[in-house]
């Protein structure tokens, strides 16, 4: 049994723009997740049959599913909630199947493909064993590929690689048949529901005490569609006409050091 269990669900082939690029980031995650502190922790990716995968480190395992493709998967192409519940759906479901996989976990981490993480999660979770587990409340935003980090502090709500939960919290079934359709969107496919629902069960999760991951944005794979940062917190109208706001955000710009290598990169100095 693993301390963490790092789950990364990965869409069906067909509902992916660019399969090489997918590849790529995902390579980049489990380098990321592979260079924890303290080595009690596994990852599990969830990828249908059929799907190519990069070759991965030590520590991580494949599950496939036979899920069939998310047709409403492009925000543009129908009403966005409808696109955001089928999304919530598919991610759901995937996740159940890698948490079922690894059930003996301590805890799980919920990790999209394309995003990284603090080297320091699991000695964290080793150090507060008794916690039911954190939110990833403040957290940096990359350009893909770009040499600075913006420091961003309502994390939990942009981006889904911003939780940490004790397994047990969950109530996974016994089987997969086991669960309803509302659970798997509201506990798993969902990263802003499940914080409320736990809080509301009296078993609250804490804000993780620093800055404990980075969501990727501005590449083509993304389905997301998050814009640059760049341009989102610098250069638009809606930056510029708040300077004080601009400025604050230029407090919070880190740039991609041999410390933010070695952390959340998997990069050696």
């Amino acid at each position: 049994m693993s301390l963490v269990t790092f789950i990364i669900p990965v869409r069906h082939q067909d509902n992916a723009r660019d399969w090489g690029l997918l590849k790529a980031n995902l390579t980049q995650t489990v380098a990321s997740i592979s260079n924890q502190t303290n080595g009690d922790w596994q990852g599990i990716i969830v990828a249908n049959e059929g799907a190519d995968l990069p070759d991965l480190p030590a520590g991580f395992s494949v599950v496939r599913v036979t899920f069939p493709p998310n047709v409403l998967h492009e925000i543009d192409k129908a009403n966005v909630e409808d696109v955001y519940d089928a999304f919530r759906a598919d991610k759901g479901r995937r996740v159940l199947m890698g948490m079922l996989a690894a059930r003996d976990s301590g805890f799980f981490m919920i990790v999209d493909d394309d995003d990284f993480v603090s080297a320091r999660i699991v000695e964290h979770v080793a150090e507060n064993r008794g916690a039911n587990g954190w939110t990833i409340d403040k957290g940096y935003i990359w350009d893909d590929g770009g040499k600075i980090l913006l420091g961003y502090d309502d994390f939990s709500h942009l981006c889904g690689t911003s939780l940490i939960i004790r397994a047990a919290l969950y109530g996974l079934p016994e089987r997969f048949e086991d669960a309803s359709l509302d659970w798997i969107k509201s506990m798993l496919g969902s990263h802003v529901r499940i914080a409320d629902i736990l809080a509301n069960n009296g078993t609250p999760l804490a804000p993780l005490p620093f800055r404990g991951a980075v969501y990727r944005v501005g590449h083509a794979g993304s389905h997301s569609k998050a814009p640059s940062l760049l341009v989102k917190y610098f250069l638009s109208w809606e930056a510029l006409k708040r300077p004080r706001r601009l400025l604050r955000n230029m407090g919070k710009l880190r740039l991609v050091d041999d410390g933010a290598r070695r952390e959340f990169f998997g990069q050696p100095a």
